[in-house]
């Protein structure tokens, strides 16, 4: 009993000391998904978030929508703040990089905080921006409006529809982040648009031979077929977008008959396309760069490729000439070292499978 009280009271004088030392750390070191999401929740409403409150409220576009890749909490001049307010009207909303549902997460926190209006208008503008942005078949673009080219199609890419999704159920559900700031006219639209969202995840699903597999980063919005994106961004099974989309299904409740055979045909997929023994080698090549490569080592675990071939299923590398290689050194510096060309990340849900597997009702 002693034993236990000590490593309590070790635990509690730990996670004082951790939270202290994230409210002394300064905003300017820390990455804007970091302070919109996991500052210490004492830190939504005050006078610092405030102004980085201002900043994002300066960067919603006025269909509603955020630009992605933006620190939009760093300090700006009032000629910056003058070319951003310039530019509200910019076709830039996306959902890429987890843009806008970052930023209506950091708005709903600052609402439930302070209660300020601003801010809930300003998660309501961008829940209704994603809302009307959905295609009827439930799928989303990576922009809305929508923009000519790759960027209409559905979009799993960097967990754009999953981070939509996942928002969309908490909402659904009642998550206390955004009981109070959701308006009730949005929360009517938001469970259809969830169920149409996972409907569109089943009908996207890549099936080889009956067999149902995995997905593509990216899916045409009108065929459903795997499509391409970037020029190194072809037409596959993704061994890394899938992740994100199997967690998804692997999460709801009592799951209907079709999404237990679609997680059950994915992760029976991934298991069998692993890449055993593999990890990533840091070196510095003969032009005294530092660079990397992919090596086998006994003692390593397994990674996947995030492209693998859809006729072949082995997997592959691709430079931006659009050519698929087998190898890292066979592509250019540039995309070798400026892409996640492997992962381990489908080895999670792998190591989960078995338990929610256990909870399955019995056939």
């Amino acid at each position: 009993m002693i034993t236990k009280l000590k490593y309590l009271f070790a635990s509690v004088i730990l996670m004082g000391v951790t939270m202290q030392l994230l409210s002394q750390t300064t905003i300017d070191k820390r990455n804007w998904t970091f302070v919109a999401t996991k500052m210490p929740e004492e830190w939504y409403g005050s006078d610092e978030s405030v102004k980085v409150a201002e900043n994002v409220l300066l960067y919603q576009r006025d269909i509603g929508g955020w630009p992605k890749n933006t620190a939009m909490h760093n300090p700006l001049s009032e000629a910056e703040k003058a070319k951003i307010n310039d530019d509200k009207g910019t076709n830039d909303a996306i959902f890429d990089n987890s843009a806008t549902t970052t930023e209506m997460k950091f708005m709903a926190r600052m609402y439930n905080k302070t209660k300020n209006d601003a801010y809930k208008n300003s998660f309501n503008r961008g829940l209704t921006f994603i809302l009307d942005a959905q295609y009827d078949n439930g799928g989303w673009p990576m922009f809305w409006p929508l923009r000519k080219g790759y960027y209409t199609h559905i979009t799993f890419n960097d967990n754009a529809i999953v981070n939509i999704l996942t928002m969309l159920r908490d909402i659904r559900e009642n998550n206390k982040l955004y009981s109070s700031v959701t308006s009730s006219e949005n929360l009517e639209r938001v469970g259809k648009a969830y169920s149409k969202g996972i409907d569109v995840i089943l009908k996207t699903q890549i099936v080889v031979k009956n067999e149902k597999t995995v997905w593509c980063a990216q899916h045409d919005e009108i065929t459903f077929l795997p499509a391409k994106a970037r020029s190194y961004e072809l037409p596959s099974f993704s061994g890394a977008e899938s992740v994100g989309i199997i967690r998804l299904l692997m999460e709801i409740p009592d799951p209907s008959p079709e999404i237990i055979k679609s997680v059950e045909g994915a992760v029976k997929w991934l298991d069998s396309h692993r890449l055993k023994n593999t990890r990533w080698d840091s070196f510095v090549n003969t032009d005294g760069l530092k660079d990397r490569r992919i090596v086998n080592d006994p003692k390593a675990g397994d990674m996947w490729a995030r492209f693998y071939d859809l006729e072949t299923e082995e997997p592959y590398v691709c430079d931006r000439d659009g050519i698929k290689k087998k190898t890292l050194e066979e592509i250019g510096y540039e995309r070798r070292n400026g892409y996640s060309w492997y992962t381990d990340d489908p080895q999670e849900i792998i190591n989960k499978y078995p338990d929610w597997k256990s909870k399955l009702p019995a056939k």
